[in-house]
């Protein structure tokens, strides 16, 4: 089964615990603080596997984990960082993160990985913290939460040449002439449900990848039929070939053909039209098609939607005539073109606004009467606190009094003896 689109979790590998440690050894009366740090959190990484043509594996596996950080010992010995997960993808599997939107990686050559979530670094020992005031610290610091993402994983056919065209106008039956594949053919439309690849190989040495992709019909961009499943597959191409029907035996009209297959693929992406396009006229040993080709070019003088007028090409892919020029030409055209990169979200290059630092924490109450306190930094400060030692709950509290939350619980009302909640930790409020 080709899939070609899923939505995964990733967590990278919290960093280690830090130790509170003491020196006990023999003629060492005075045996200062040896608590070690946390090791690293495993990576989560990306890495391109070619001998993968599908994203078939990740839907029956969605989460993926790293491992953590080995918690720091006695005699101020650093835990052991983690291993890296690695997970494979296809080549031409594009990363996005679903929160935002962004492209985190495109993955497109041989040997390309990216690191998608950060392991969290190890928390340090309470060696780190001694201090003249404090020779003997019983602080330590819990490791750093690991990068957490929802993405979608979108793999995009890496192939040179992809042809376009409705339904039934002859792109399998083109594919299996001219290179090694074996594309499913039938006399009914829809015959093709997934892309299908094959090389061709020109005398002269050349070589480039040619993609059949599923049929597009009229409103395709807009989610009928099964083209917009697989427009982005045509992002990758470098040159398009776009075949025409030109015997007119499915009472089509062949320019009515080109112009809504050109709209379809501007409506996806109006730079798609940009590319060097190759009209394929299709099916000329049939009776009318001499007839149609003429009629075509003559409407195909009125075409406003590219750029400049494309080549055509008059071919038979059921007999091969034609077919050496076009095969020439499409690599001569390769060789002119450069790679189109994957587009980014697009960025207003100048704005104008009013800067409002993002605050540091929130509170809030709930139906009980308890205050809840939240926010990225202070909910990341308290992952951090061994609170099992009263020296680090105390180092936690000096850490939001000098963030405000203080301040901010008594400016809202908060009582002596009031329940505040971060997480799951529940303590007195204390004016």
């Amino acid at each position: 089964m080709f899939v070609d689109q899923v939505k995964i979790n990733v967590k990278a590998g919290n960093g280690g615990n830090g130790m509170v440690a003491f020196r006990r050894e023999k003629f060492v009366p005075n045996g200062g603080p040896a608590g070690g740090d946390g090791g690293r959190g495993g990576n989560i990484i990306f890495q391109v596997d070619e001998g993968l043509r599908t994203l078939m594996d990740f839907r029956y596996s969605r989460k993926f984990k790293a491992k953590n950080g080995g918690n720091g010992a006695i005699k101020s010995m650093t835990g052991r960082g983690a291993d890296d997960t690695i997970i494979k993808v296809p080549q031409g599997t594009t990363v996005i993160n679903l929160e935002t939107g962004a492209v985190m990686a495109d993955l497109v050559a041989s040997d390309d990985e990216a690191v998608i979530a950060k392991g969290g670094r190890g928390g340090r020992g309470n060696i780190h913290f001694a201090s003249p005031k404090n020779p003997a610290p019983e602080i330590a610091e819990n490791g750093e939460p690991g990068q957490e993402f929802e993405v979608q994983l979108e793999l995009k056919v890496l192939a040179d040449v992809g042809l376009v065209g409705f339904p039934s106008v002859g792109k399998s039956t083109l594919l299996s002439t001219v290179t090694s594949a074996k594309p499913k053919i039938a006399e009914y439309h829809f015959t093709t449900l997934v892309p299908n690849l094959g090389m061709v190989r020109l005398p002269d040495g050349r070589d480039f990848v040619m993609a059949d992709l599923p049929g597009l019909i009229e409103g395709a961009a807009t989610g009928v039929g099964l083209g917009f499943q697989f427009l982005r597959h045509v992002e990758r191409t470098r040159v398009i070939l776009h075949l025409i029907d030109m015997s007119g035996l499915e009472g089509r009209d062949p320019y009515d053909d080109f112009e809504k297959i050109n709209e379809e693929l501007k409506t996806y992406d109006p730079d798609i039209l940009k590319r060097p396009q190759i009209v394929v006229a299709n099916k000329m040993d049939m009776p009318d098609s001499a007839d149609n080709l003429a009629k075509f070019k003559e409407d195909l003088k009125q075409d406003k939607l590219l750029a400049q007028t494309p080549e055509i090409f008059a071919v038979s892919a059921l007999t091969h005539d034609g077919l050496t020029p076009l095969l020439g030409r499409t690599a001569d055209m390769l060789a002119e073109t450069p790679q189109f990169p994957v587009k980014q979200p697009e960025v207003a290059t100048s704005a104008e606004y009013t800067f409002k630092p993002e605050a540091e924490f929130t509170l809030t109450q709930d139906e009980d009467g308890t205050w809840i306190l939240g926010g990225d930094k202070l909910e990341k400060l308290f992952q951090m606190t061994d609170i099992n030692h009263e020296e680090s709950l105390l180092r936690f509290a000096r850490q939001m009094r000098g963030m405000g939350v203080d301040d901010s619980l008594r400016s809202h009302g908060a009582q002596n003896g009031d329940s505040v909640k971060i997480g799951d930790f529940t303590f007195e409020y204390m004016a």
